[in-house]
């Protein structure tokens, strides 16, 4: 009679170690993702320096948006941390804002995380509850969505985000803005 429970244990779990053995196989960059193309998800955020400002998306019709979610204890967020900074400044005045949007985390711990990278030059957002982390569909950190001036999401960059990718990306939005009608 045991050898009758050890078989059927054994059906039982064979098809769920074999579901859990081919999900570790695929890689989260390559899933489908709905977001790109679609309008972006609303969202009202404190800034994490000024609690008492609120930062919405439709504050930035007519602008490139470009939100990074991230988090101290994040490693890959250090290696996008400085090319994130740069550009952010280089497009400074071009009518493209950069926010990062901190994400499971705390804002004590990201300030010190901040001053130790050296700095930053664009403000961070506070997602309380992980709504807005939620409504974008994040997968973990770092991510970064690309949002045109008419509130589309262009791009979803699950992972590191490059500088090629960033200006590619950035420079075509602007240059469709500026393009004669």
């Amino acid at each position: 009679m045991n050898w009758k429970r050890s078989l059927s244990g054994i059906g039982v779990a064979l098809p769920i170690i074999a579901l859990l053995g081919y999900g570790l196989t695929l890689d989260p960059r390559s899933l489908p993702n709905a977001l790109p193309g679609s309008p972006a998800p609303e969202f009202a955020l404190a800034v994490m320096d000024v609690p008492s400002d609120t930062v919405r998306l439709r504050d930035h019709a007519g602008q490139v948006l470009v939100l990074n979610f991230w988090a101290s204890w994040c490693l890959e967020c250090r290696h996008e941390h400085r090319i994130l900074s740069e550009t952010a400044e280089a497009y400074a005045g071009k009518d493209v804002v950069f926010y990062g949007v901190l994400y499971n985390d705390s804002p004590d711990n990201a300030r010190s995380w901040i001053q130790e990278m050296g700095g930053q030059s664009y403000s961070n957002l506070l997602d309380n509850g992980t709504r807005m982390a939620i409504d974008y569909g994040l997968t973990g950190v770092p991510e970064t969505v690309i949002i045109s001036p008419e509130g589309q999401v262009v791009h979803k960059q699950i992972g590191v985000v490059t500088e090629a990718l960033l200006r590619t990306k950035l420079d075509s939005l602007l240059a469709v803005r500026t393009a004669p009608q």
